[in-house]
């Protein structure tokens, strides 16, 4: 494919985004019905497909129009390109520009600028203050490739050997004791021996951070509440010998823990919702709430545009409930841990100080934020305590 075909790929995809359907679903059945596309097409035309949804706001305000063509022409004026040279008409290239498509827009500015929805971007403003416009600027762009090194099998150096035979270069990244980062050779990371034997998993660097927060010792009782896939359940795995449980409200986000689990060389009990409150209390119990994700909307850029107030206030209702849930798991004297994907504070300190405000038995013990702009997703965590006579 030419680069112009891949920019019309990319328009064709992005109005289907835009009329609802998932880009990884519009991205999948395009390359199924595209077989002429090789694998650097599918990577360009995707890459080109999720810069735009980033920036939704800001492509559209450039392109003069909420389209693939307006999107794609938007992003073509952000990189300094001159838009006539890819839009030609000629073999499978967008259409000509028109005479309105040539005049330029206004700059846009405020949160359209930002790519922040301007409901949000109150909220978002007084979360992150003077960090604001960097964070909203850093979820604009791409998010980086981290690696977690399973210091069970092995040390960040011994990773970093293997990964480097199989053409992937990394760096360790300062957020966590076992983060690395991709810096060259990511796609070919499936096929990496590392990879293979659970040497290394794919996790963000702040993900991998909250884990470190965490009170872990050899004997502990520890149940991962909301363990979706389960990456934080075999990192907890790696940094001491627990007795490990995972559960989900949608049990089926863990269809692919057990594989994962064994590949890890990780003992992890799957447990359903009686299972849980038979097992209860445990010494600890992690809590990665349902949120906004605004902390990684550079990797699930949609999310973003389909966050409402009603949506938000929703999840805050949720967020509480897993807190007032999962402290009834928590044993007297153990550690409850809230965490989000979020930089929120609405679903961040608020909710924490909410919690121990109604429940004093609780006790803040420590606090951790990342942000985006720092090279991680944005995460939370909040770890309490609970008094033995609680």
């Amino acid at each position: 494919m030419t680069p112009a075909a891949r920019l019309q790929a990319a328009i064709e995809i992005l109005d289907q985004v835009l009329a609802g359907e998932p880009a990884e679903k519009a991205l999948t059945s395009w390359g199924r019905r595209s077989r002429f596309a090789g694998s650097k097409d599918r990577a360009a035309v995707r890459d080109h497909v999720f810069s735009a949804v980033r920036c939704l706001r800001s492509y559209a305000a450039l392109g003069g129009a909420r389209s693939g063509r307006g999107l794609i022409l938007g992003a073509l004026r952000e990189a300094g390109e001159d838009p006539g040279e890819a839009f030609t008409g000629q073999g499978h290239a967008p259409a000509p520009l028109s005479a309105a498509e040539r005049q330029l827009p206004p700059p846009a500015e405020g949160a359209e600028a930002l790519d922040i929805p301007d409901w949000l971007w109150p909220e978002f403003r007084a979360s992150l203050g003077q960090d604001a416009e960097a964070a909203a600027d850093a979820l604009r762009s791409r998010a980086p490739v981290h690696l977690r090194v399973n210091t069970a099998k092995g040390t960040l150096q011994q990773a970093q050997d293997a990964l480097a035979a199989d053409g992937i270069a990394t760096r360790p990244h300062p957020a966590a004791s076992t983060a690395l980062e991709i810096t060259e050779g990511a796609r070919k990371l499936r096929n990496a021996s590392a990879y293979a034997d659970g040497l290394v998993e794919l996790q963000d660097a702040a993900s991998q951070a909250v884990v470190e927060q965490l009170p872990l010792e050899d004997g502990m009782s520890v149940l991962d509440y909301c363990a979706g896939g389960g990456g934080k359940s075999l990192a907890m795995a790696a940094r001491a010998r627990i007795r490990l449980h995972a559960h989900d409200a949608d049990p089926k986000r863990m269809k692919d823990l057990p594989e994962r689990a064994a590949r890890a060389g990780a003992r992890v009990t799957l447990l359903s919702s009686a299972d849980v409150e038979r097992k209860a209390p445990f010494d600890l119990v992690l809590c990665d709430v349902p949120c906004s994700g605004s902390g990684s909307w550079r990797r699930a850029p949609e999310g973003k545009w389909r966050l409402t107030p009603e949506g938000l206030r929703a999840l805050q209702e949720t967020q509480s409930e897993i807190l007032r849930r999962a402290a009834g798991l928590t044993a007297p004297g153990g550690t409850l841990a809230y965490a989000t994907c979020s930089m929120l504070q609405a679903e961040n300190t608020q909710q924490v100080q909410a919690f121990t405000a109604n429940n004093p038995e609780w006790s803040l013990a420590a606090e951790q934020s990342w942000r985006v702009q720092d090279g991680t997703d944005g995460f939370y965590v909040a770890v309490l305590t609970r008094a033995k006579g609680g």
